[in-house]
């Protein structure tokens, strides 16, 4: 776990550019509070499309998960955007120490699944800090297989 950890935090802070885009900042870094909590990566790949790596624990276990994401301006708010997208994602929970609503706790889980993503992203135009407000359900695909229509989280990221 330690690996995947020290992975996620050297995809986040390697390998981006100072480029300003339309939403005003290129990169954001920062931690991500909701029905799980952890941290959270965004990097502008063009003006409207990104892509979001979370990594982040729920029922004491630990799940990364990589996004997609479509950005769109909301005219009439400055810095405001909606944006919406998919992707995938996979989590680990240890026997005896997981705390899931299914399955037996005494057992080791994976789950592997896909992600959809809706949600507000504002950049504060004096401050290198994004706040995000989304909805994340998901789909298990694996053993134990299920919808989880409950992943809302706030995020606040400094920018770079």
């Amino acid at each position: 776990m330690k690996k995947i950890f020290y992975s996620f935090i050297l995809f986040a802070l390697l390998g981006f550019g100072n480029e300003a885009l339309a939403q005003g900042y290129n990169t954001a870094i920062g931690l991500r509070a909701g029905s799980g909590n952890g941290l959270t990566v965004k990097h502008f790949i063009s003006d409207k499309a990104a892509l979001e790596g979370i990594l982040y624990t729920r029922w004491r276990g630990l799940i990364f998960g990589g996004l997609y994401e479509v950005h769109n301006d909301i005219r009439e708010v400055k810095n405001l955007q909606w944006f919406y997208g998919g992707g995938a994602h996979i989590g680990t929970w240890n026997a005896g120490r997981g705390n899931t609503p299914w399955g037996d706790r005494n057992r080791s889980y994976t789950a592997i699944g896909l992600d959809l993503i809706i949600g507000l992203d504002y950049k504060f135009e004096d401050a290198p800090i994004n706040l995000s407000l989304d909805w994340k359900p998901t789909i298990n695909l694996t053993r134990d297989a299920g919808f989880w229509g409950d992943e809302v989280a706030l995020s606040i990221r400094f920018t770079f």
